[in-house]
C-alpha cells in the first residue's frame, strides 16, 4: 500500500503524530505553513508508533518537558549518601512533582507500589561493573546489556535507558548495544533514552563534543538524550539545535549550592533543552522534595531562579 499523502515510500502508508508529540520532538510549530498538501503535512507525517507515543506522553508533560529523577547509581556504587532508602527518595521526589523516575530492575520490582499511577518509570537496561572494578569511566573495557526490552514491556515501564561511553575502550560495545536496543524499542513501542557521556581525553562539557555525542545518539535511534550541560545558554543552544530529538541534562556530582543547580536548569531551558535527569543534586540535598519542587517550577512554570529559590526555604545561597 502506498503513502496516502504522495510520499516516495510506497511500502507503507504514513501516519500523523499528535501536535503534543511534535512540540516535544521538534522545534518546529505543528501549525501547517506550506501551500501544497505535502507542505501542509510535512512536519506531521511520521512513521507512527502508538505505543511509544502513549508512553512518551507519560514521561513528558504537555509542554514537552520532563523532570526525571535518576536513581540508578547504587547498582554500581552501592548505598550512596542520600540513596540508602530508595523508597524514601521515591516518595519525596514524587511529592515534589517529579514526572518520571529512572532506576534499576530491582528497585522497580521492589517499590513499584510507590510509583504506580503517580510517576512514569524508566528502566536502566545495561551495566555489569561495580565501583571496585573500574573507578575511571574512561578506562571501562566491558559493558553489557543486562535486561531486554521485552522484559521492560512485561514490567510495564514507560521507557528504557542505556549508556554510551564516548572515547572509552568500550565505546563500540555501548554503541552496538544502543543500536540493538533501538531496533527492539521500535518493535515494542518503547521510548529509548541514550545517556551519552564523553570520557578520557575528551572534554566532558565542550560544546562540540557534547553536540557530537547528542547527535550520535539520535543517529543510532534514541528518542531522547541525557548528556552534560555545556555551561552557557549560547553553547547549549548549539547542542539542542543540532540534535533532532529532545536533549535533557545530567546533574553530575553534587553542587555547592541550590542556586548553582537552578542556574544550570534555567540555562538549559533558555537554550531549548527539554528537561533533566537529576540524581545527586536532588536526593543528596537536605530537602529533596523542596529541590524537586524548585526544579519543576523552572521547567514547567518558566519561573525565574529567584522564584524557584523560594522553594528551598532556609538554604543559604
Amino acid at each position: 500500500m502506498g503513502c496516502l499523502y504522495g510520499c516516495e515510500n510506497r511500502l507503507r502508508p504514513c501516519f500523523l503524530y499528535s501536535d503534543r508529540y511534535i512540540r516535544t520532538f521538534s522545534n518546529i510549530s505543528p501549525e501547517p505553513r506550506g501551500k501544497s498538501l505535502l507542505d501542509h503535512l510535512a512536519i506531521k507525517i511520521r512513521r507512527m508508533n502508538v505505543g511509544k507515543e502513549f508512553r512518551l506522553s507519560r514521561i513528558f508533560k504537555d509542554d514537552g518537558r520532563s523532570v526525571i529523577i535518576a536513581m540508578d547509581h547504587a547498582y554500581i556504587y552501592g548505598p550512596m549518601k542520600g540513596l540508602k532508602n530508595p523508597g524514601d527518595v521515591i516518595q519525596k521526589t514524587i511529592n515534589g512533582g517529579a514526572d518520571a523516575i529512572m532506576t534499576t530492575y530491582g528497585i522497580i520490582n521492589r517499590y513499584y507500589h510507590l510509583m504506580k499511577g503517580k510517576v512514569a518509570t524508566i528502566l536502566r537496561l545495561d551495566g555489569g561493573i561495580s565501583k571496585y572494578q573500574v573507578k575511571d569511566l574512561s578506562k571501562i573495557k566491558n559493558w553489557s546489556l543486562l535486561y531486554t526490552v521485552e522484559e521492560a514491556v512485561r514490567l510495564g515501564v514507560d521507557g528504557v535507558i542505556v549508556m554510551v561511553f564516548i572515547g572509552a575502550p568500550c565505546e563500540n560495545i555501548t554503541l552496538d548495544i544502543l543500536a540493538n536496543v533501538a531496533e527492539k524499542c521500535e518493535k515494542w513501542g518503547m521510548p529509548l533514552a541514550a545517556e551519552i557521556i564523553p570520557t578520557g581525553e575528551l572534554s566532558t562539557h565542550d560544546p562540540e563534543v557534547i553536540s557530537t555525542a547528542a547527535r550520535i545518539g539520535a543517529e543510532y535511534g534514541a528518542d531522547m538524550i541525557k548528556t552534560n550541560y555545556t555551561g552557557s545558554v549560547e553553547s547549549f543552544r548549539k547542542v539542542v539545535e543540532s540534535c533532532p530529538i529532545p536533549v535533557l541534562i545530567a546533574g553530575g556530582p553534587k553542587m555547592r549550592s541550590g542556586r548553582e543547580v537552578l542556574e544550570m536548569v534555567k540555562g538549559m531551558i533558555d537554550a531549548g533543552g527539554k528537561g533533566v535527569f537529576f540524581g545527586r543534586n536532588i536526593w543528596q540535598h537536605k530537602d529533596p522534595t523542596a529541590m524537586t519542587r524548585a526544579i519543576v517550577k523552572i521547567i514547567h512554570q518558566n519561573a525565574t531562579i529567584e522564584e524557584a529559590l523560594k522553594e528551598l526555604f532556609q538554604e543559604v545561597v
